[in-house]
């Protein structure tokens, strides 16, 4: 059984959403502050976290950015903000992804379901290597040139969508369905911003890109042919 950590500061909310989830089968834990949100991550591991961005002492964004130093379990922030920008910001800081409020419950455990489809075991040949590049599907690894690399799960998700198929053109639109895992209503540019994320953390120049291609006014594409 699944365990979901709901933060936000409002009961109401928090009972509602630990209803569906547990008529959906998970396990619900909650927590009022930023604060306790990365203190129970930290203590208890739950497989996904329902995070609201206004909370009273530590913003959403930063307890994001302090959960991140030390875990790569599924986000997802819930927010009454609307603004691309505030969305852009909190993927941007490895969020995997963005709910506004006011949202139906059971969207909002369908997305929880969709982020979990995620971590489903790898297939038997759970390693795909290139030059320069391995990643290890069955631990969610990755390591250029023989160092390791840090990617949230989303950046993971993403790379293995996009080297599955090496020289394949992706565009955005099949990437969030491939790797968001639902029918995705919000702006396509989420992808470049994950994009962006992957690249830095890859080192792959994006005027020069040796792993991840860019095509223009179509998506992107993998570079790199299997060793």
């Amino acid at each position: 059984m699944h365990e979901v950590l709901v933060v936000d500061d409002e009961p109401e909310i928090r009972r509602v959403l630990r209803g569906y989830l547990e008529a959906e089968g998970f396990r619900v834990v909650e927590a009022a502050t930023g604060a306790d949100a990365v203190d129970r991550v930290r203590r208890q591991e739950p497989a996904a976290v329902l995070l609201d961005v206004m909370l009273p002492d530590l913003d959403g964004l930063e307890a994001l950015r302090r959960i991140r130093t030390f875990s790569q379990v599924f986000v997802l922030l819930v927010t009454a903000r609307t603004e691309e920008t505030d969305k852009l910001v909190g993927l941007g800081v490895g969020a995997d992804d963005y709910i506004t409020k006011p949202f139906s419950p059971r969207e909002v455990t369908a997305r929880v379901k969709a982020v979990l489809r995620r971590s489903r075991s790898a297939p038997e040949s759970h390693r795909r290597t290139f030059p320069g590049l391995t990643l290890d599907l069955l631990r969610r690894e990755v390591t250029v040139h023989d160092e390791p690399v840090t990617l949230t799960a989303l950046e993971f998700d993403l790379l293995t969508a996009l080297a599955e198929s090496p020289g394949r053109v992706f565009s955005r639109r099949q990437l969030l369905e491939r790797v968001w895992g639902y029918d995705f209503y919000g702006d396509e540019r989420v992808v470049d911003v994950h994009i962006r994320n992957l690249r830095q953390q890859l080192h792959d120049d994006a005027t020069q890109p040796h792993i991840i291609g860019t095509v223009r006014g179509v998506g992107y594409k993998f570079l790199l042919e299997p060793a």
